[in-house]
């Protein structure tokens, strides 16, 4: 996964609420397991309306609610494949969210007021470290769980963070031979 510090650039903007995961990846793409080639099927159904237009930018700007719905993890698979690397809306669904930290795109909740400032603005900037979203005219600080910080600012994976833990988890279980099992005892 790769680390974050900060993202720059043009937003794109979806002023939808209640965007499920079925309507960002809809069902019949879900054949695969790669993590890649979900992009081209983002937003499918809805990329058939006359005047539909989202362009490739680093961040998506959306309405409240965003990735409600089903938890599929190919709904943030098919927005980082697509090339988005931060959304920012005024709520998330929960699963999706952790979904997303899980892979290193960057779900940012921010005010209502804020969201449209920035979909205004058409530009920002995200500052991980610092937890701020700048655009011209503004500034929002945002929560973020200290851990996943750690492991986005790390570019640390599940398995990245596994393998941090090499050594106590190769000590346990030498302890585990020499002592044997452990057993319930009443």
């Amino acid at each position: 996964m790769k680390a974050i510090e900060t993202i720059t650039g043009r937003v794109s903007v979806l002023n939808r609420d209640d965007v499920d995961t079925d309507q960002i990846i809809p069902k019949q793409f879900l054949k695969r397991v790669e993590r890649t080639g979900f992009g081209e099927f983002l937003f499918y159904d809805w990329a058939k309306e006359p005047g539909w237009d989202l362009p490739k930018n680093p961040i998506l700007v959306a309405g409240r609610n965003f990735g409600c719905g089903s938890s599929r993890e190919h709904a943030p698979w098919a927005l980082e494949d697509y090339g988005f690397q931060a959304v920012i809306a005024s709520s998330f669904a929960d699963i999706f969210k952790s979904n997303c930290t899980k892979i290193g795109l960057l779900p940012i909740a921010l005010t209502p007021a804020e969201v449209a400032a920035i979909a205004q603005a058409g530009e920002a900037q995200v500052d991980l470290a610092g937890q701020e979203v700048r655009w011209p005219g503004g500034v929002a600080s945002f929560e973020i769980d200290p851990q996943i910080k750690h492991r986005l600012l790390n570019g640390l994976d599940d398995i990245a963070l596994t393998l941090a833990e090499d050594e106590a988890i190769s000590a346990y279980e030498r302890d585990r031979e020499r002592t044997g099992p452990v057993t319930n005892a009443l």
